[in-house]
């Protein structure tokens, strides 16, 4: 009986440190998607709603060969479908604020605000999941939210109109995060990739009949872009189910209380971005920042090892 608790101890926090590994490499992808969203609306001309509603048609037509080859056409069905539709509609929502914000807002302000998400995951993650979070944890939590804070430096100005839209794409987005973890038991990854591609762009499409009827500009879709354009908006696609793929395993295996601070990790990818296409080179204090983000990150990941007595790094990540 001692042996068989040892294994399934064994097991979970194996979970754990895949899940922490896997998150990580999402975290850090999904922000070279928001870089590419931010060119294309700020130096091509590209609607936000036609940005958002390329991420997530690119999303399902990548996800429906993938999911057709794992589990046949049954694959390409949730046992879920309306949870799984309504993860789809939360995260375009979500992506169509956060890419209006980056429009008007530079890429680093935009997530600097954002990054109340991982505190608002923290508590839904409590009042919804009833998952324990100890002082440590909510510690790493609030010392990342203090490097993202030095990374950024956010000014009044932020705090207008324009701010509320990275705002709102934080609580939409922990939501999407805590319902992953409900749907995650009963469909595979890539049948949930298809769900939330299409059930995305069915909500951008949607809007983007609204947007143009009433005459909105960041509504607009137009066909007539150059080869180049395209290939751009494909790609930007292919980053979000990327990444957001990664984020959706790591939330399959592992709490997101504990996945939370690895959410800070994006501003590493974001920083990166900033100096290779807008020439945004991070000051010292806001390298120093960065220190206190992946430090909050990389203390989660060893208390957590520690505490199992699992050898680093672990082995297998999904």
């Amino acid at each position: 009986m001692s042996e068989a608790r040892d294994i399934d101890a064994g097991q979970i926090a194996d979970n754990h440190l895949r899940g922490m590994a896997v998150c990580a490499a999402g975290m850090l992808i999904v922000p070279l998607m928001d870089a590419v969203a931010k060119w294309l609306a700020v130096m091509e001309g590209v609607s936000p709603g036609q940005i958002t509603l390329a991420r997530f048609a690119v999303q399902a037509a990548l996800a429906v060969p993938l999911a057709v080859a794992a589990g046949g056409i049954a694959g390409l069905w949730p046992k879920r479908p309306l949870l799984n539709l309504v993860r789809g509609a939360i995260l375009a929502t979500s992506s169509l604020m956060f890419f209006l914000a980056v429009k008007y807002m530079p890429l680093a302000d935009s997530i600097a605000v954002f990054f109340v998400e991982p505190l608002i995951l923290t508590v839904l993650s409590v009042v919804f999941l009833r998952e324990t979070v100890g002082w440590r944890r909510i510690s790493a939590v609030i010392v990342g939210f203090a490097g993202a804070l030095i990374v950024i430096q956010p000014s009044f100005a932020l705090f207008g109109p324009v701010s509320l839209l990275p705002l709102g794409t934080a609580t939409l987005f922990a939501s999407y995060l805590i319902l992953n973890r409900a749907a995650g038991t009963r469909d595979n990854a890539m049948t949930m990739q298809v769900a939330a591609g299409v059930g995305g762009s069915l909500v951008i499409l949607a809007a983007i009949g609204a947007g143009t009827s009433a005459g909105i500009e960041n509504m607009e879709l137009r066909f007539d872009y150059p080869a180049s354009i395209w290939g751009l908006l494909v790609l930007m696609g292919a980053l979000g189910m990327a990444g957001h793929h990664l984020i959706l395993l790591a939330f399959r295996i592992a709490p997101a209380s504990l996945l939370a601070p690895f959410q800070y990790l994006e501003i590493v990818s974001a920083a990166t971005a900033g100096v290779v296409l807008f020439g945004d080179f991070p000051s010292l204090s806001k390298w120093a920042g960065i220190a206190m983000i992946v430090g909050a990150g990389l203390f989660v990941f060893w208390r957590e090892s520690r505490q199992q007595g699992i050898d680093l790094p672990p082995r297998n990540l999904v």
